[in-house]
């Protein structure tokens, strides 16, 4: 898939404040979690077979709101070009920065899988305005590709986090790692690591928020000090608390002193 800066420039454009309003006008729609009903989730501990509520795709899933509807991950996702569109325009070194706007756009919920995309997508874009060497266009779109094969649930059920793994497929992805390279691999499988040992000291419930910082700030300091490239960082103050369900409060790093 090959995007043009003018056609990222006419997607950007598109996602006015309206659309934005249209999609989420109240805190009560960002409280609840089902895209279709606003009733909160339930994790299921074994595979089930469902019906997708919107494309009537059916599948396997352990994820499910209390009221039987599910949406896959395809629908999930829905527009993530528009990530790419922002990102291809995006001039900030600092990847937060960069996330925070993400969390801002119209396909990006409390939780989700979108998430797996936009960790590293900020980071490609931060590490590239830093001076990074990537072939940005052609790696934005493997990020894309890449992130949306990790599926929700993916932290409690696999023990992997989809926000921590982005963080090593950005790293897997600038430094070209395939399963038979050598330092490329290593780095790769070090950056998720710590991504996911900074998301495990912190522990559960998810926060799809709170992890994607941690895994953006793990990932800071890893390319600096392994890639000699300094991207930006700034002190994060969560503006998400009142619309998770599950937010762990004053044990969350980013919570307001």
């Amino acid at each position: 898939m090959t995007i043009t800066k003018a056609a990222a420039a006419n997607t950007a454009a598109e996602l006015t404040t309206a659309d934005y309003s249209k999609s989420k006008n109240t805190e009560d729609f960002m409280k609840e979690e089902c895209l279709v009903c606003k009733k909160p989730l339930e994790y299921l501990e074994s595979d089930v077979l469902m019906e997708c509520a919107i494309c009537h795709k059916k599948e396997n899933s352990k994820t499910r709101c209390v009221a039987g509807h599910y949406v896959c991950n395809q629908c999930h996702t829905a527009g993530m070009d528009s990530i790419i569109g922002l990102c291809l325009n995006e001039t900030s070194k600092d990847p937060i920065k960069i996330l925070d706007k993400m969390m801002a756009l119209p396909i990006c919920h409390m939780h989700g899988p979108e998430h797996h995309v936009m960790v590293g997508a900020a980071l490609l874009t931060a590490y590239k305005n830093a001076g990074g060497s990537v072939d940005f266009e052609a790696a934005l779109t493997e990020m894309v590709s890449r992130g949306k094969k990790v599926p929700s649930g993916a932290c409690g059920f696999w023990g992997a986090c989809g926000a921590g793994i982005s963080s090593g497929m950005f790293v897997a992805i600038i430094s070209r790692s395939t399963p038979l390279a050598q330092e490329p691999f290593a780095l790769a499988h070090r950056m998720t690591a710590k991504s996911l040992g900074a998301i495990g000291e912190i522990g559960g419930p998810r926060c799809c928020k709170r992890d994607s910082y941690l895994s953006v700030l793990s990932a800071i300091d890893f390319i600096r000090d392994n890639f000699g490239v300094e991207m930006e960082k700034h002190e994060i103050v969560c503006t998400h608390s009142a619309q998770n369900n599950q937010c762990i409060g004053k044990r969350c790093p980013f919570a307001r002193k």
